[in-house]
């Protein structure tokens, strides 16, 4: 269940940068006939989000333990 949940955040965290290179081309293509730039840059928002929202539930159940304190 740890490893699923760990493989579904590294292809959240890929999908954003996808995401950014995608918005990066669009902005300098500049076509109109193409989907716009904030397009690409909404999916890369709405990624982090339901990443933040795994990472939330992950620390919740007690199945992903954060770092211990450095001190």
């Amino acid at each position: 269940m740890v490893t699923a949940a760990k493989i579904i955040l590294v292809l959240l965290m890929l999908f954003m940068v996808v995401n950014l290179f995608r918005a990066l081309f669009a902005m300098l293509r500049n076509d109109p006939t193409k989907p716009s730039m904030t397009k690409y840059l909404g999916q890369r928002v709405m990624f982090s989000a339901i990443a933040i929202v795994v990472i939330v539930i992950l620390l919740a159940t007690g199945l992903l333990t954060p770092n211990p304190r450095p001190y």
